[in-house]
């Protein structure tokens, strides 16, 4: 009897199932579908080929992925149940363990709503240690998450926790988990088409994605709000609150919703409320306009004045209407020098840069932001106001002549003018102001002024050419008295000739209503008479025997 014993532990033979050997053993030995277990022990042989060579979860034959005499490696099958494990090695049958078949299982998805983009997390079991493969076009598949349907983005994967990012695509639905698995042919070979182990499912509702540009500003700020299923007109309990207090309502579409920040709003959460729906879609700080540097301090007309800074948000923003000078003080976004409107040439969040007004005085730069207080249905306007920041004080300097050498040149010779409060050389003009420049984007004509510099020196009415210009000392080239159109031949002033010599400086003034602008006037010193020498001329038979080419 002991021989026998003996005998049936340690062999197998034709009709006979050897008790499962005391070395072998399953790591894991509970998984789910698709899960790789290795199986370690003695007496597996070499491999010899896929129908020679098997191992079976209850009867489910596994794919084989490695087999060596010592450790064999499979995938869980798909059809897997619970039950022993057994390796066959031709007719050989070597159990190896009990395996326990798992189903991965979702037991919560936070936060249960949420826009396309964000990245939720799926908490559970069983969902294995690694999604596997990044193509799914693989032989073994790949795990995945669908949300409705859609395949997510997985950003980590655990055992116990997935980490996914909502497709663009995806709509309020079921979120559910996905295992691959792909099991043998029926002659042992790789493979038969993978299928797909499921977990249980969990809802997951899809916020409309909005986004709102920006969610930072001063009083006045532009915030508009891009989604849809706003509904087609603003209904009376709809609204768009900043800490709770009501924006100025200015658009209102299925798709967009323009407000304004009113004069008295502060730092909270951005609420769009849709009849008793009330979603949060971020934190809006409410900034105040700070400024830090003001240069020139002293200028002419006519300088550009830049003012630098924060927070002084966007000219065409504010949610009031245009100002009158009579009016400024409850109007729009602007600036101020010595009480007097300056020209907006440029208005940036960090930076200002104004044109000195004609009628510019001395005294304090105030930059203005035009607001309200809306109404409590968000229409306009329960108050207007405005948020004013002192940015420096200006000194407006006139223009003063005190040396010209020499007081008589030739033609292209050059004159030096000397003295204070001559400004910068100012070579955009009109052509910058409002309507002009929008009127070259769109290809049309432009049609220039008559006086077209800000800053100019005339010999006897004729401008001469400016080689420098600071703000003591300019330097410039006389002139030649008349010079006929393109293609005719040039004549030139054969006679000394005397006249003013004048240094100007060019500005102009809003209109009364606001809008951009006066007709340019000048501040004009004259730095006394000069005299246009007859020299410099070409040789006298130039005019008489002109080259026959010359047009």
């Amino acid at each position: 009897m002991r021989l026998v014993v003996l005998f049936c532990v340690g062999l197998s033979v034709a009709g006979w199932t050897v008790p499962r050997s005391a070395d072998a053993a399953l790591a894991p030995d509970s998984a789910p579908p698709g899960a790789t277990v290795t199986i370690t022990g003695k007496g597996f042989g070499q491999f010899k080929s896929t129908q020679e060579n098997r191992v079976l979860f209850n009867q489910v034959p596994a794919l084989v992925q490695r087999w060596e005499p010592e450790l064999v490696s499979v995938k869980v099958p798909f059809r897997a149940v619970s039950g022993p494990v057994e390796i066959t090695k031709g007719k050989k049958k070597i159990q190896v363990g009990t395996f326990t078949v798992l189903k991965p299982t979702i037991q919560g998805v936070t936060p249960a709503e949420v826009e396309p983009g964000a990245v939720v997390q799926i908490a559970g079991a069983y969902f294995g240690n690694t999604a596997g493969s990044k193509d799914p076009n693989t032989m073994f598949g790949v795990n995945d998450v669908l949300v409705s349907g859609v395949p997510a983005r997985v950003r980590k994967w655990r055992d116990d926790k997935i980490d996914v990012e909502i497709p663009a695509n995806a709509g309020s639905g079921d979120v559910v988990v996905r295992l691959a698995s792909s099991d043998p042919l029926p002659d042992g070979s790789c493979c038969a088409p993978v299928e797909y182990t499921v977990s249980n499912a969990t809802r997951l509702n899809i916020l409309p994605s909005i986004k709102v540009d920006p969610l930072h500003g001063p009083a006045g700020t532009k915030v508009v709000l891009f989604g849809k299923g706003f509904g087609a007109n603003k209904k009376p309990d709809d609204a768009v609150l900043i800490a709770g207090r009501p924006a100025t309502v200015a658009q209102w579409t299925d798709g967009t919703i323009v407000v304004h920040v009113p004069l008295n709003a502060v730092s909270g959460p951005l609420v769009l409320k849709l009849g008793q729906v009330e979603r949060t879609m971020g934190q809006f700080t409410v900034e105040v306009p700070k400024a830090t540097g003001l240069s020139p301090a002293s200028a002419p007309i006519g300088s550009l004045l830049r003012i630098t800074g924060e927070h002084f948000g966007f000219y065409s923003e504010s949610g009031a209407t245009p100002y009158a000078f009579a009016d400024f003080n409850k109007g729009e976004n602007g600036v101020e020098i010595g009480g007097v409107p300056a020209i907006i040439y440029r208005w940036h969040d960090d930076k200002i840069d104004v044109w000195v007004p004609y009628s510019a005085k001395s005294g304090p730069v105030v930059v203005r932001r035009g607001a309200v207080v809306p109404k409590a249905d968000g229409s306009c306007c329960l108050e207007r106001g405005l948020v004013s920041t002192e940015a420096g004080t200006f000194t407006l300097v006139a223009p003063k002549v005190e040396a010209v050498s020499p007081v008589t040149a030739g033609l292209d010779e050059i004159v030096t003018i000397t003295g204070s409060g001559f400004g910068s050389f100012i070579k955009t003009t009109e052509a910058t102001q409002p309507g002009l420049n929008e009127g070259g984007h769109d290809f049309m004509p432009i049609k220039m002024g008559e006086d077209v510099a800000r800053s100019e020196v005339l010999f006897s009415g004729v401008a001469g050419m400016v080689l420098s210009w600071t703000d003591t000392e300019i330097k410039v080239r006389v002139p030649r008295r008349n010079v006929f159109g393109f293609g005719k031949r040039e004549t030139f002033m054969t006679d000394a000739s005397t006249g003013p010599l004048l240094v100007r400086r060019g500005s102009w003034d809003l209109m009364p209503d606001g809008l951009c602008c006066t007709a340019k006037r000048w501040v004009t010193v004259e730095a006394g008479q000069f005299t246009i020498q007859s020299k410099g001329l070409p040789d006298p038979g130039y005019f008489g025997n002109p080259d026959p080419n010359r047009d």
